[in-house]
């Protein structure tokens, strides 16, 4: 048989089908019939109901990956939690440290005395000590000191070295060392201190911080 007729065959079958029952149908409309409906129900079935299902999966996957990131975030951090512990104890003791070593307004009579007494020692003559006017800051205050002191270079070096062994803190800022009469050396500074602000003090800045915000 060649193709025309085989052709011919196949489109036989389609004839007089009008009035039959499917189930007497020829087997080629029968196979073409069942072929149409499993097509039919398969884009059907996914405009109405597996589409839904594949935008629902890929929500899904795009919530796990999330999730996981997530995971992998806070496990980070887990770890890391120790160590940031730690680093932070290690802060506040520095903290803590250097607290101690601000005296509060009582105390500054008794630093500036350590820091005459330093220059004292060490065979230094004073030809100005002026106490400046206190810069108040948020949580403490800054003293500034104008100093000029005589003598050689080897004591005013070990004036030096005191004044950073002093229990408080002290810095020495804008030092400039001249010569003066008979070889004589001219060292001036300005020594500033730090102190604790008292309770009013405190009180006085917070009133001025709430004022600049208003």
């Amino acid at each position: 048989m060649d193709v025309k007729d085989l052709g011919e065959s196949i489109a036989s079958q389609f004839r007089d089908l009008n009035g039959l029952h499917p189930g007497l149908w020829p087997l080629v409309p029968r196979l073409a019939a069942a072929a149409a409906l499993l097509l039919s129900v398969t884009v059907v079935g996914w405009y109405f109901y597996w589409s839904g299902q594949t935008e629902d999966l890929d929500r899904g996957q795009q919530e796990e990956q999330t999730l996981k990131d997530a995971y992998k975030q806070k496990m980070q951090q887990a770890i890391s939690l120790d160590a940031l512990k730690e680093q932070r104890k290690l802060v506040l003791q520095y903290v803590a440290t250097m607290e101690k070593q601000l005296p509060s307004k009582a105390e500054m009579d008794a630093l500036l005395s350590d820091i005459n007494q330093a220059g004292l020692g060490r065979g230094l003559q004073f030809d100005l000590f002026r106490p400046g006017q206190a810069v108040v800051k948020d949580y403490y205050a800054e003293l500034p000191i104008d100093i000029r002191l005589l003598g050689n270079y080897h004591d005013m070096g070990e004036f030096v070295s005191d004044i950073a062994k002093l229990p408080r803190i002290v810095t020495l800022n804008n030092l400039a060392v001249s010569s003066g009469k008979d070889g004589t050396l001219v060292l001036d500074v300005v020594a500033k201190t730090f102190r604790y602000l008292d309770r009013d003090e405190l009180s006085t800045q917070a009133a001025l911080k709430k004022g600049a915000k208003k």
